[in-house]
């Protein structure tokens, strides 16, 4: 990647901070609210938002739903951007192979929490800081290297997945034989890819 920087310009105002915070329940942790005229000034939190491909002006309040929702619950948090929050935003314009460099320059930055889309993203975000808060949504975060386990995740990384990996499907089927005992046939759809990674959970959960 030859100009990994913020393809958008940083939301205006000071962003330098006096003392870092983590800032993540959900995203982040909520900071006071009331009137700004009975407050102390609030203190700057810097997200850095990762994309592996595409526009980075999608990335806002008035874009689609997934972010439109994730800066309303900002928000509600007490986290606006242009007030007490900057967002950074990246794209990796679509190039795995450059993705290390961008997660290595967003590091030496610093911001508060990194918010990586995708599991390659989450990856080299993860290979490139063990301390730094990160925030995904990808798949199998055990098999990818991004969790121990799920009982006990570890490390630095936090999110959502619509796919645990094949552990959590022996667990279901587990769960099936404990809530209806006398079930003697479980019927398992699936892609045929998915298959082999998933027949040995499930055969040892059904024994």
């Amino acid at each position: 990647m030859t100009n990994p920087r913020p393809a958008t310009a940083r939301n205006q105002g000071n962003i330098g901070l006096t003392r870092r915070r983590d800032f993540i329940s959900g995203l982040c942790l909520a900071t006071a609210t009331g009137p700004a005229w009975a407050q102390a000034p609030a203190k700057q939190h810097r997200m850095a938002v990762i994309i592996p491909a595409g526009a980075v002006a999608s990335i806002s309040d008035r874009g689609p739903p997934f972010w439109r929702t994730i800066f309303e619950e900002l928000r509600r948090l007490g986290d606006v951007e242009g007030q007490n929050l900057a967002v950074e935003r990246y794209s990796g314009d679509g190039r795995p192979d450059g993705y290390a460099e961008l997660t290595h320059e967003i590091v030496d930055r610093n911001p508060d929490v990194i918010v990586a889309l995708s599991t390659p993203v989450a990856s080299a975000a993860r290979a490139a800081t063990g301390t730094i808060p990160i925030v995904w949504t990808g798949v199998e975060p055990v098999r990818f290297g991004l969790v121990t386990s799920l009982a006990r995740p570890g490390g630095n990384i936090t999110g959502v997945t619509v796919d645990a990996g094949s552990g959590i499907w022996g667990k279901r089927l587990q769960i099936i034989k404990e809530t209806v005992p006398s079930a003697s046939k479980v019927v398992y759809l699936g892609m045929r890819a998915d298959w082999e990674a998933r027949i040995t959970e499930l055969l040892e959960a059904g024994r």
